[in-house]
């Protein structure tokens, strides 16, 4: 089953594409992309891609660090 949700905001964009059923290399990525630089965010526009595996990691690190607090994140 296809899923794809967006969500933008001034400087970024974020995409998740996950199909539940294929087993295909790059088939459940997640993407961050910059929009076209402005004057407060002075950048070329750029791209990361990583796999949904690698998003999760990276969504228990922010959760577990974002606070300002010391925590051992946990990653499946």
């Amino acid at each position: 089953m296809q899923f794809n949700k967006s969500k933008s905001t001034k400087r970024f964009n974020f995409n998740i594409s996950r199909d539940t059923v294929s087993h295909k290399v790059g088939s459940n990525t997640v993407s961050i992309t910059t929009n076209a630089p402005d004057s407060s965010y002075n950048t070329s526009r750029s791209q990361i891609t990583m796999t949904v595996k690698e998003a999760r990691a990276f969504q228990g690190f922010l959760n577990s660090y974002i606070d300002g607090k010391i925590a051992t994140p946990t990653i499946d």
